[in-house]
């Protein structure tokens, strides 16, 4: 009988699933939303306009974009041109929807693992 994976190991799965499906869903070269830089999809970075650390709005589509390295990590996500990039509608419904309380069952995460590779193959 295969052991069932932990939490902390289905989490990482869909964050490198999903993460690799943002920076793919634009091509093989992307773009980074906040400064423009072109780059091959593996050398850029799935960017989060609200924190990782919320996870109503960790997976979602809207609230992620490809940055690159220096916007994402060195300047700390570029969050005011990110706001610009989504309009003031969208980062405001972000902000509200990242401040919700969501529960995310070992199943629920196990789909959207299983959605996004999906995705991917469709690409």
């Amino acid at each position: 009988m295969p052991k069932k994976p932990t939490r902390k190991t289905l989490i990482a799965k869909l964050d490198k699933v999903f993460s690799e499906y943002i920076r793919r869903r634009h091509g093989e070269i992307a773009t980074c939303v906040t400064c423009g830089k072109k780059d091959h999809w593996k050398k850029l970075q799935a960017g989060h306009f609200m924190s990782r650390k919320h996870y109503a709005t960790r997976w979602d589509e809207e609230n992620v974009e490809v940055q690159c390295q220096a916007c994402n990590v060195f300047r700390y996500g570029e969050q005011y041109l990110f706001a610009k990039h989504l309009g003031e509608k969208k980062a405001d419904e972000l902000l509200f929807k990242s401040r919700q309380t969501v529960k995310f069952t070992d199943h629920d995460i196990q789909d959207m693992i299983d959605l996004y590779k999906t995705k991917i193959s469709l690409l």
